[in-house]
């Protein structure tokens, strides 16, 4: 079976001294040294990186070993830099998108490309869409969950949806600056807690504030299984029907009427949710998702739902069609 995996994360091996270039700090650099690679911010130790994170040769390697026939690439959310200048930033997605998509170019049948944007400027965004839509093997953009704390029904954000709808362009949400992390400074709760709270606020934020009423056509994924939102459906519209005063405020069509309307990645780490969400959304909005390279991923993408020895159509949505069908890609295109 084909099987492509939406959700992996990548970096350059090199890029400019950010802080030289830009003149100010708080952006990432990688440091190789000793055999080990270290995301560093102003000096200070961020976390390290396997050499899988940015070599492609290794990822095609590993890829072959658990059977993944195509990666869908994306940056690394800490890479996002919305808090910077928006001319910085704007830079900076240049630099990252044109190591995608140097990649998707010369390795067409094993990766597909997953640009990033200046989400703090709206312009500046929609520009670098423009470009990225010339760019084959470029089919959509990884944006985070929030932009500097505006949800995503934010009407400053609202533009770039439209841009990438008219222009064709698929959307991966990610988390990234989780809410109250404050509160979550042990155990890796931020990862483990904020993450799944996050996804669910951005789906919420979409739904309530009408933007699939006003984005009909937008091809939107959620990472995480779409985090915590697959459990309390039960919850929002029960909120929706008893005190529409609050809840549908922007938007008068019950929560429920959205599943199917967007998708959202695999990665749950748990059978009996999976399936418990492949009968609420349909497999035809699930696609295999792994976070390849990091640890919070999953290994062997895909055993999960082997070992469920699901019906061989739902395995296949899961696989490769629902990510074919939300890239718009054809599946002959990536056969061997």
């Amino acid at each position: 079976m084909l099987k492509i995996d939406i959700h992996t994360h990548i970096l350059p091996k090199n890029w400019p001294n950010l802080k030289e270039r830009y003149g100010y700090g708080g952006f990432v650099q990688l440091d190789h040294c000793d055999g080990c690679s270290r995301m560093l911010i102003d000096g200070e130790h961020f976390r390290d990186v396997s050499h899988n994170c940015f070599d492609p040769k290794i990822r095609i390697e590993e890829c072959d070993k658990y059977d993944v026939d195509v990666q869908v690439l994306s940056t690394v959310p800490v890479m996002f830099s919305y808090w910077a200048k928006s001319k910085d930033t704007a830079d900076l997605s240049m630099i990252l998108n044109d190591h995608i998509a140097d990649l998707v170019t010369k390795f067409p049948k094993r990766f597909i490309g997953l640009g990033t944007l200046p989400m703090q400027d709206a312009e500046l965004s929609i520009k670098e869409l423009e470009r990225l839509k010339n760019i084959k093997g470029i089919t959509g953009v990884q944006i985070g969950s929030h932009i500097n704390g505006w949800n995503l029904d934010d009407p400053r954000i609202f533009p770039i949806l439209e841009a990438a709808e008219n222009l064709d362009l698929s959307i991966f949400v990610h988390p990234w600056q989780m809410l109250g992390s404050d509160r979550m400074n042990l155990y890796w709760l931020p990862w483990l807690v904020g993450m799944p709270a996050e996804t669910a606020l951005s789906i919420c934020s979409l739904i309530f504030g009408g933007v699939f009423e006003r984005l009909p056509k937008l091809r939107i994924a959620f990472a995480h299984g779409g985090g915590a939102f697959p459990s309390i459906i039960g919850r929002l519209e029960h909120g929706y029907n008893v005190r529409p005063d609050i809840v549908a405020t922007h938007n008068k069509h019950n929560p429920r009427d959205y599943l199917g309307k967007f998708y959202l990645d695999s990665l749950v780490h748990e059978p009996a949710v999976l399936q418990y969400m492949i009968d609420l959304f349909g497999a035809e909005c699930i696609a295999l998702g792994s976070d390849y390279p990091f640890p919070l991923g999953e290994k062997h993408p895909g055993k999960m739902i082997k070992d469920m020895k699901l019906k061989k159509d739902i395995t296949n949505w899961l696989y490769a069609d629902t990510a074919l069908k939300w890239l718009n890609l054809n599946r002959k295109d990536y056969e061997k």
